[in-house]
């Protein structure tokens, strides 16, 4: 499938986007030949008895609450950012700044990306606004994500050129193969790997049918397993982009309870919280 309209979120509150990844989204969006749909938003704020306080008066002059105003003035220059990057690189783009409370945002995320193909999401490392976000695309979209690190956008390659495939026979990591199609078959190189304390032959056996079936699509694949070796998934997943020098990471997207609980067990809140590289991500 290609890929033809991008959701790019610009989280305005606590803090905005830094402005080297919304550059480096329109680098993708330039590469993969797709529109960008960015959306943000105005903070209000909402008490208990569910009236918004998004100003006050005094003396007869309204003033907005500060988290409104911040949220305001950041959506508009990440807004401005942007124009100027897509309008650059001969991107088309829709925009949008919705009113809403920071809680209600990702609900409204959801909601925009299941008319698009992807969702394209800078993260901040552990910052819960920006946790809130990649949990509310995964779980309510319909539609895989790809996250990166916004701290380190500029050492981002938007090409992906080698590719790996954190695999495990589930029906999510199954999901996320299939979505990541059109990034695997422009990679020049694919790998497959299994994270296990011991390898079993049904391991194996569904890794080399993986490999296969990648195959059938042109894409030639190798396979190894990597030992955990005691050490948490996350962390294996991490030291193994670093070794193998991979840009783009894909996984699938367990949920238990709690943010911090889901994806692949164990690696969720590592990968999630600090991208190692660029990570495709379906529920």
């Amino acid at each position: 499938m290609a890929i033809r309209e991008i959701l790019l979120p610009l989280v305005s509150y606590p803090v905005a986007v830094e402005e080297a990844a919304i550059k480096k989204s329109v680098s993708v969006a330039a590469h993969l030949n797709a529109r960008i749909l960015a959306v943000s938003f105005e903070a209000d704020a909402r008490p208990q008895d569910g009236t918004y306080t998004r100003s006050f008066s005094i003396g007869g002059l309204t003033m907005e609450k500060p988290e409104h105003q911040k949220s305001t003035e950041n959506a508009e220059q990440m807004m401005v950012v942007l124009d100027a990057a897509a309008r650059a690189a001969g991107v088309g783009y829709r925009k949008a700044i919705t009113r809403c409370t920071p809680e209600d945002f990702s609900s409204h995320l959801a909601y925009c990306a299941r008319t698009v193909d992807l969702s394209l999401v800078p993260i901040r490392p552990y910052e819960e606004m920006h946790e809130k976000v990649v949990e509310g695309l995964i779980f309510q979209s319909g539609r895989p994500l790809l996250i990166f690190s916004g701290a380190g956008a500029d050492r981002l390659s938007p090409s992906f050129e080698h590719a790996a495939i954190a695999w495990d026979h589930s029906q999510q990591a199954t999901r996320a193969v299939a979505d990541a199609m059109p990034f695997l078959q422009s990679a020049k190189t694919v790998r497959v790997f299994t994270v296990t304390d011991k390898e079993t032959p049904t391991e194996r056996e569904s890794a080399e049918a993986l490999v296969r079936h990648l195959a059938d699509h042109g894409i030639k694949a190798g396979f190894e397993m990597i030992p955990k070796s005691g050490a948490s998934i996350g962390k294996v997943f991490e030291a193994y982009v670093q070794k193998s020098a991979i840009d783009l990471l894909v996984m699938g997207a367990y949920r238990h309870s709690r943010l911090r609980e889901f994806f692949m067990p164990g690696a969720t809140y590592t990968v999630v919280g600090s991208p190692p590289c660029w990570v495709l991500m379906s529920h």
